[in-house]
């Protein structure tokens, strides 16, 4: 077995999603995993605390880069435009080369009711992290919360959309699109 070869973690989180793929989340161990990605289980547990942690091991850094546009945003901006920057700044990790193994992770977190809980616990931990973001700023509840989470409803709709059969178009040209969607349900 190899074990010097770089980026461990990078190997393991591909061969679990490719392993959660084929078999299922249940019917893959952890000894499958490291032994597909050419390492101890041993290793494997230097980086991830059980076999679903590989599909959430960036959460912080997932979160942060939201904050981090949210709090880029130009002074004045509207909580909806600062939250539009956290969105770009957030969804720029989604470039077209990721996009099958992106699809690949969507289907099967679909297919595990358990997975697609700790999925919604994650985007809604961006949006409390993104409205506390806009509070600092100076945006008053519930502005704040509304804003939020309205963008990760937004984001949610251009992912599902990014890694739909067929899609070619970028994921910040869907962004775009949903933010102009939401835009027009406001308008009276």
């Amino acid at each position: 077995m190899v074990r010097w070869e770089p980026d461990a973690a990078g190997r393991l989180r591909k061969a679990a999603v490719e392993l959660f793929a084929e078999r299922g989340v249940e019917a893959t161990t952890v000894a499958a995993i490291a032994d597909r990605a050419g390492v101890t289980e041993r290793t494997f547990f230097r980086y991830f605390t059980d076999k679903r942690e590989v599909l959430f091991s960036d959460q912080g850094e997932f979160v942060s880069r939201f904050v981090t546009g949210v709090q880029e945003a130009p002074v004045g901006a509207s909580p909806l435009d600062a939250v539009a920057a956290g969105l770009r700044a957030g969804g720029a990790v989604f470039s077209p080369e990721r996009r099958d193994g992106a699809r690949v992770r969507a289907t099967v977190i679909a297919a595990n009711p358990g997975l697609q809980e700790r999925e919604l616990l994650k985007m809604a931990g961006v949006a409390d992290a993104m409205a506390a973001a806009l509070r600092e700023r100076g945006v008053a509840e519930p502005a704040a919360t509304i804003a939020a989470r309205a963008g990760i409803a937004v984001f949610s709709t251009a992912f599902a959309d990014w890694i739909a059969d067929g899609q070619v178009r970028a994921f910040p040209e869907l962004v775009d699109e949903g933010l102009q969607a939401l835009r027009a349900l406001t308008v009276v």
